[in-house]
């Protein structure tokens, strides 16, 4: 709340806005609190910041329109000329003023879908406070992302909403925040994330957990097919019949008691007892 009276004191320039981009530190801000009277004094700057950036845009056209007054007075014969060559010349003059993006700024696309999956990989990069320390601009990465994931299927169908939920997902994980911090910084570019599987967008841990998963069914196919001992003790739970073999292996330290591991005879059904 300090800071927030301290910038509504402080006399702010479109200069300042642009150079900063505070207006975005403090439109986020204003989504991710609870508080009340904080959202309110967020919203005051942001109303009061927008007026600056409409009056510039008013002078602008003011200037537009001076510039153009001379000319269309100025000669009166062959107005169909002038007229077309006015009208030739306006296009070129409109990008001189650059447009001051909004809070937040527009979306370049006028597709629901895929405006609704740019909003939500916003959300997971604004999950917490890691890009206002890095100064990253969300909605635009985000953007970015959407678009490479577009341009990469061509269409908004299942495949392209999966895309984008597991993007979400894996970037929303607590567990494994480096994904988000190099997608911020730019160390992953939006064309990489936008084709990474699940596999290379995992944290090191769930890396070790999916190695260590591998390489102990592995084990159990082999166990499976080398021997075991028959028993009719265990049921199969696909084929309820008994007739299975076991083997019995240990897996964790010796204190734990052993694991044992089913297959069935009759279906070739898996499971283990720990």
């Amino acid at each position: 709340m300090d800071l927030l009276k301290e910038l509504k004191s402080m006399p702010m320039t479109l200069d300042l806005l642009q150079s900063t981009r505070i207006g975005m530190s403090v439109n986020a801000l204003r989504k991710q609190s609870t508080d009340e009277e904080v959202i309110a004094l967020a919203k005051s700057l942001i109303k009061s910041w927008k007026k600056l950036l409409d009056a510039s845009e008013e002078k602008s056209e003011e200037k537009k329109k001076n510039l153009s007054l001379p000319t269309s007075s100025s000669k009166e014969t062959g107005n169909s000329r002038d007229q077309s060559s006015n009208k030739r010349q306006e296009p070129p003059k409109t990008p001189t003023t650059p447009k001051i993006t909004t809070f937040p700024p527009a979306p370049i696309t006028c597709d629901a879908v895929r405006n609704k999956c740019r909003e939500m990989l916003t959300s997971a990069l604004q999950a917490d406070d890691d890009y206002i320390a890095i100064g990253a601009d969300c909605e635009h990465i985000a953007a970015q992302i959407e678009e490479c994931i577009y341009q990469d299927i061509k269409n908004t169908d299942m495949k392209y909403k999966n895309r984008v939920r597991s993007r979400i997902s894996n970037l929303k994980d607590s567990k494994n925040p480096e994904l988000k911090k190099n997608v911020l910084c730019g160390a992953i570019t939006p064309e990489q994330i936008a084709v990474m599987t699940s596999e290379e967008m995992a944290s090191n841990e769930l890396k070790e957990i999916r190695k260590a998963m591998t390489k102990e069914a592995i084990r159990e196919h082999q166990m499976a097919k080398t021997g075991g001992t028959q028993t009719d003790l265990f049921t199969c739970g696909k084929c309820k019949k008994k007739n299975c073999t076991y083997t019995q292996v240990q897996t964790r330290s010796s204190d734990e008691p052993m694991t044992t591991f089913v297959v069935c005879n009759e279906c070739g059904n898996r499971w283990k007892f720990c």
